[in-house]
């Protein structure tokens, strides 16, 4: 099965690039510079795009069969919206129908389980835009008519989680640390590309 990577270089990307190899998939690796991975795999190829440019992002989806959308925010402003918008699209075109986007715990409806520091402070005031540009880009993935998933996880942490890792609605959990490991995270998403668990739906990740 090949599943292509968008923004394997990020701190997750790279992650989601080890778990999907280690899962046995051919990954194709896109980022603006993939060189930046610093190892090789017989089972990886490394591919220079910009997903800014629709017509690289439709190239390189060609023959894959999943694709999972793991960006950063980025310099340029509403990476992953506008990022989103052209996978999405090369999507269709291609006949690539499973799509993992990564957003994050408190869009949408997944508000309400974030504490008082990160609904107002960071997200209701420092992280405006960025949170302006998760809500853009579920907007398009939920309207894409793929058979896509959502990921919201909490802040990342490279540390593991002390008690239970949360996954799935999490109204009614108490004692949220809201922070969750990079690698399971990425372990999660690279799940969904065979398991309809969470089809069509949004779960968010906590320790």
């Amino acid at each position: 099965m090949k599943v292509i990577v968008f923004g394997a270089t990020g701190s997750l990307g790279r992650n989601i690039t080890e778990q999907a190899l280690e899962a046995g998939y051919e990954v194709t690796a896109f980022a603006r510079r993939p060189e930046a991975l610093d190892f090789e795999h017989s089972r990886m190829r490394k591919l220079s795009g910009d997903i800014f440019d629709a017509g690289q992002v439709r190239q390189a989806l060609k023959g894959q069969d999943a694709a999972i959308v793991a960006v950063g925010a980025g310099a340029r402003g509403q990476v992953r919206s506008i990022g989103t918008a052209n996978v999405i699209a090369g999507m269709k075109a291609e006949g690539v129908r499973r799509l993992i986007a990564l957003s994050t715990l408190g869009a949408g409806d997944s508000r309400g389980q974030l504490n008082f520091f990160w609904r107002y402070i960071m997200f209701g005031l420092l992280l405006r835009r960025a949170m302006a540009d998760h809500e853009q880009q579920e907007a398009w993935v939920r309207s894409s008519d793929l058979d896509w998933t959502i990921i919201r996880p909490a802040a990342f942490s490279d540390e593991p989680c002390e008690s239970r890792f949360h996954h799935g609605s999490l109204e009614g959990v108490v004692d949220l640390a809201l922070k969750v490991p990079r690698r399971d995270v990425a372990r999660f998403m690279v799940k969904q590309v065979e398991d309809s668990s969470y089809l069509l739906a949004a779960p968010a990740l906590s320790c």
